[in-house]
């Protein structure tokens, strides 16, 4: 068990536990099992200890090497990670690295980035870092083809993978290039493979919009009936439900629904990843107070992450702006959502992880 010290250092209280890097004061891996030193917020990081949706690999094009983006994550405050692919992906023989400039140009569900992470997993898998594997091949509305290839992943690489998703229900950004939202009749038929991740004690995280700016609630009702349909399943709740197309509902009217399905749905957790959140509703005023005071009340249903897509031309300094601004609300959470939140805690007991958050150092320590 590790168990760590504190010295003084240039008037700084350090502990024996961090290390620092590029001017950065970090934690190990190590730290988190067992009792370690308090977490003193005044001089350790703001940003998760948890990347719960990070892409490692692009859509199209080339990906930052996996040992790259490892070292990466190893300069921040990150020492637990969600390795998801990208399940949609944009033709091999397609010029294209973004969708959102190729309408017409197909981004249709594969296994093909899964199946990498996981080779490189087998071969390179770092030893400062848990790192997650992820199946992101599912599509939500054709999907009887997931249950085999759940067991095809796990006959090629049994026991890696330990969640789905990012997997997506209804994601208007890609309307124009063939994406189709899953209908009522699919979500009843998920059943196989939702069984499956029960059994497995698997969590899914889904992507699905609420709605628009000309219609906020338009697709709220997919998401209500695959959580009653599903009540047992570990849902997690991409982004709050946000996306580029909606960006003026009003906080109160968000955080409405959000607390509604929470009361109502015990296995339904959020994310708090991508900075549209932060860009369009946590850093707008007014709405800070508001956010902050819901995610103290259900710091036990919140997951952090960056969203970060690993393209070869996203630099560290991109993760880490992403990872500072995606971040940028934990500091005004109090200590028990900070730890819940930003330590791990919620993530350690959703995947029964043998680790555990550090205290908050109390203002006398």
């Amino acid at each position: 068990m590790l168990r760590c010290t504190y010295f003084i250092l240039s008037v700084v209280l350090l502990s024996g536990c961090i290390s620092s890097e590029d001017g950065i004061t970090n934690r190990t891996l190590d730290s988190f099992r067992g009792e370690s030193a308090c977490y003193n917020r005044e001089i350790e990081p703001f940003t998760a200890v948890v990347d719960t949706h990070l892409h490692y690999r692009p859509f199209n094009g080339k990906a930052i090497p996996f040992d790259e983006m490892n070292a990466y994550l190893s300069k921040t405050s990150v020492r637990f990670v969600n390795v998801y692919g990208i399940g949609q992906m944009l033709p091999v023989n397609s010029s294209c690295s973004n969708y959102l400039k190729c309408p017409g140009i197909p981004v249709l569900p594969t296994t093909r980035n899964d199946f990498v992470n996981a080779e490189n997993m087998v071969t390179s898998a770092p030893d400062n870092l848990h790192l997650t594997l992820s199946m992101t091949f599912a599509d939500l509305s054709n999907p009887k083809p997931t249950i085999e290839l759940m067991k095809l992943y796990e006959k090629r690489y049994p026991g890696l993978f330990h969640w789905m998703g990012e997997v997506n229900l209804v994601k208007q950004a890609q309307f124009n290039n063939h994406h189709v939202a899953a209908s009522y009749q699919n979500i009843e038929q998920w059943n196989d493979f939702m069984a499956e991740l029960r059994a497995r004690n698997y969590p899914i995280t889904i992507h699905s919009d609420i709605g628009n700016d000309k219609s906020p609630t338009l697709y709220l009702p997919l998401m209500e009936r695959a959580l009653a349909r599903y009540p047992d399943n570990k849902i997690v709740w991409a982004h709050l439900g946000m996306s580029r197309e909606q960006t003026k509902m009003k906080a109160s009217d968000h955080i409405a629904i959000l607390s509604r399905l929470l009361d109502a749905h015990s296995n339904l957790m959020l994310d708090i990843s991508w900075r549209i959140l932060d860009d369009y509703y946590f850093s707008q005023s007014n709405n800070q107070a508001k956010y902050v005071a819901f995610l103290n009340q259900y710091s036990t249903r919140i997951l952090p992450g960056s969203d970060f897509v690993a393209f070869r031309n996203n630099t560290y300094k991109v993760y880490q702006d992403e990872l500072n601004i995606t971040g940028r609300i934990h500091k005004y959470l109090d200590d028990n959502a900070f730890r819940n939140i930003v330590l791990g805690e919620n993530y350690f007991k959703l995947l029964n992880l043998d680790y555990q958050a550090p205290a908050i150092c109390s203002s006398n320590e």
